[in-house]
């Protein structure tokens, strides 16, 4: 199974770039999007209902924004969820920041944490959605139901996830306090999967400004994760992140998992 998560920063605009054939030519099992900036009545049918490779139409779950073109998550899986819910806490679906999707033996967690912003205007908010991210990964852990939490967590968690860490300690998404829930998180037991498979890999990003040629220059952050439940880790094969794939200021992260 391959599941993928992909920040599309708007996907009425990446809809334009080859996005629909993108998808039908991976044909992975679950994509998630982060920042969609849409309502599903503003998308075309291909968005709506995308097909794979082999024509068989994908089911499409979306969390919208109150607020018009802002933010947003979706799913797409070929295989129906049992449930699909929001985080359930008003500030932050009133923003679509969150899709939960139960499957048989795992629930995947699609998830835009929000951008703490210039001189840290947002990082209450952000902190307060981590510290529910939070909650939700161990009230699974306890029911005993392995989890992956996917998305743009606009984090970089430490020097090695971007490029210029001296020059940005003081900005949004490398912010100590930031940092800091990610080694809680982490601490925690939880499993940056990128990082279990690659500890020391250095000048890998999935974001990248579009200001002075930063991607051809390979000036990035790491803000996209997979993260899993400790026990979950036998079943997660690899995780790599897409540089190749255009069409956003983010590329896609994804991970394998082996059969149960």
């Amino acid at each position: 199974m391959r599941i993928l998560s992909f920040n599309v920063n708007g996907i009425r605009a990446i809809e334009k770039r080859g996005f629909v054939s993108w998808i039908a030519e991976e044909s992975a099992d679950i994509i998630c999007l982060q920042e969609t900036k849409a309502e599903p009545a503003q998308l075309s049918p291909d968005l709506i209902t995308p097909v794979d490779k082999k024509g068989k139409p994908y089911f499409s779950y979306w969390a919208s924004a109150k607020k018009k073109g802002y933010s947003g998550t979706a799913i797409y899986s070929k295989v129906e969820p049992r449930e699909v819910k929001p985080l359930g806490i008003a500030e932050f679906d009133d923003e679509g920041r969150v899709l939960q999707a139960e499957f048989d033996d795992f629930t995947v967690i699609c998830a835009y944490f929000p951008n703490s912003q210039d001189a840290g205007a947002r990082l209450p908010y952000k902190l307060a959605f981590c510290d529910a991210i939070m909650k939700r990964c161990k009230k699974l852990q306890k029911a005993g139901r392995h989890f992956i939490l996917c998305g743009d967590y606009n984090i970089a968690h430490t020097s090695i996830d971007l490029a210029r860490p001296k020059e940005n300690e003081e900005n949004a998404g490398y912010l100590p306090e930031e940092r800091a829930w990610m080694d809680q998180f982490t601490q925690a037991g939880f499993v940056d999967t990128f990082r279990h498979f690659h500890p020391g890999l250095r000048d890998q990003y999935s974001w990248w400004s579009y200001r002075a040629g930063a991607r051809e220059r390979n000036v990035g952050w790491r803000l996209d994760y997979h993260c899993v439940d400790p026990e979950f880790m036998d079943r997660v094969k690899s995780s790599v992140i897409r540089p190749e794939v255009s069409g956003s200021d983010h590329c896609p992260v994804q991970i394998d998992l082996k059969d149960k």
